[in-house]
């Protein structure tokens, strides 16, 4: 499954102001990365890829549609699915894409 351009576009709004975005095609979908680190993606699976804090994976799986990314049958803490009805309202989306660039941020320039 392709990622959806829709979610890409809305995306791309949302991190517009932001300095030091890169787009790169990764797992199936489309990256959103800043200074070089992942913040959020346009699944290839439908939803939003978001990085966080490995320490907030548990707490936030407990959100309504979010689980645990799992790539190649493992779990990938500090890596979050969003359903696409997570991220259908502008307001969602934002909530997520911002979670995922302010941890981006917070990391070292690669």
């Amino acid at each position: 499954m392709a990622y959806d351009e829709d979610l890409a576009d809305r995306i791309r709004e949302l991190v517009a102001s932001e300095r030091g975005v890169d787009e790169k095609r990764m797992f199936g979908g489309l990256a959103f990365l800043i200074n070089g680190n992942m913040a959020v993606a346009a699944s290839g699976r439908g939803g939003l890829l978001v990085r966080v804090p490995r320490a907030d994976t548990a707490k936030l799986t407990r959100s309504e549609h979010v689980e645990p990314m799992v790539m190649s049958g493992r779990e990938m803490r500090g890596w979050l699915h969003v359903a696409p009805d997570g991220v259908a309202t502008k307001r969602q989306l934002q909530t997520w894409v911002r979670r995922g660039v302010d941890y981006a941020k917070s990391l070292p320039p690669k």
